[in-house]
């Protein structure tokens, strides 16, 4: 391994001016500093990020916390997508990332001990119940943490504004005509099923419908919910004319049940989604939903978990960003 020393020798100067060099103080003159960048290149010469971590008392790595409702994992078409612009985001900063869990090995640890045991400079959390006490602990621990979608006692948070995208959904069911609104909502402890029912139900009220609670159902944000939620709906009996789920898979089993049930869709029943996965523009008919900021909030999340680490001031506790209505075919005008 190409050592400071062996670049010192080739290039004829100290270590110190080579250390210097590499980190691109600006105390050495820019011909010096790119001589010596040249050679360390040529000799293959790589930075050993432990002996870094000893030097700033900083890692480069930061920690995910990544567990779902739906147990899908790095598939869920949602999140993935937002940490996906997380990675982008942490390795254009020289960030590395690490997923945090509760297992190394057959050693069974606490997502704080284990942030601790892979020493990551500050960890971002998504998609998880914020009631575990293991939780509550990383919180509330030492390391800088930034929730994404979920706002725990004012600590630093990006949103999306789930109650808006909901209203505007809604919005747009009642202007196409629509009276008799049927919704399939998320599991009940979800942050995200909360906002957006509340959001459907003050939709409802703006427009002085009847909050019918029989055309309201559970689901479990998977396919399998959308499915069991419209056969539920369908077995009480009620008159519907748009469905409404509380994110897209949902949609597309319930929209799968009811093509098998004989229903055209949109002619006779309206579907829409939310969250608008990739799936959304390629079923049939391809489905109205809500856009979710997906990629600006794994880079938001990013920016402000770095400004913390490196003790920059921020400003904002909460951070809301804007989903955005998207139109498709799944929607019929009832004259």
């Amino acid at each position: 391994m190409v050592s400071l020393k062996d670049i010192s020798i080739r290039c004829g100067v100290s270590i110190a001016t080579v250390s210097k060099a590499l980190n691109n103080h600006s105390d050495i003159s820019e011909a010096t500093k790119d001589r010596i960048l040249k050679v360390a290149r040529e000799m293959g010469y790589y930075p050993n990020s432990f002996a870094r971590a000893l030097k700033t008392n900083r890692t480069y790595n930061l920690g995910v916390l990544f567990v779902d409702e739906a147990q899908s994992g790095l598939t869920h078409e949602y999140f993935a997508n937002v940490l996906d612009s997380f990675k982008v985001e942490a390795e254009s900063h020289g960030y590395d990332i690490t997923f945090i869990n509760k297992h190394m090995g057959l050693k069974k640890m606490s997502y704080y001990e284990h942030s601790k045991y892979r020493g990551v400079d500050g960890v971002v959390i998504a998609c998880i119940n914020f009631d575990d006490p293991d939780v509550l602990e990383l919180i509330n621990g030492d390391l800088p943490v930034v929730t994404i979608d979920h706002v725990f006692n004012n600590r630093t948070a990006i949103i999306s504004d789930n109650i808006k995208g909901m209203r505007d959904l809604i919005t747009y069911i009642y202007e196409m005509g629509h009276r008799k609104i049927a919704y399939i909502g998320g599991p009940h402890e979800s942050p995200n099923s909360m906002y957006r029912y509340a959001g459907f139900e003050q939709a409802l009220k703006d427009f002085g419908l009847v909050l019918d609670k029989e055309l309201i159902v559970e689901g479990n944000y998977k396919i399998s919910g959308g499915s069991e939620g419209v056969l539920e709906l369908l077995k009480r009996g009620r008159d519907f004319t748009a469905v409404v789920c509380a994110n897209d898979l949902m949609a597309i089993g319930a929209m799968e049940v009811l093509k098998g049930a004989g229903f055209r869709i949109p002619e006779d029943v309206s579907i829409t989604g939310f969250d608008d996965i990739p799936m959304a523009k390629y079923v049939e008919p391809k489905l109205t939903t809500v856009a979710q900021p997906c990629y600006k909030m794994g880079e938001v999340a990013t920016e402000l978990l770095i400004k913390f680490i490196e003790g920059k001031t921020v400003e904002d506790t909460v951070i809301t960003l804007k989903p955005k209505l998207i139109i498709r075919n799944s929607v019929k005008k009832v004259i």
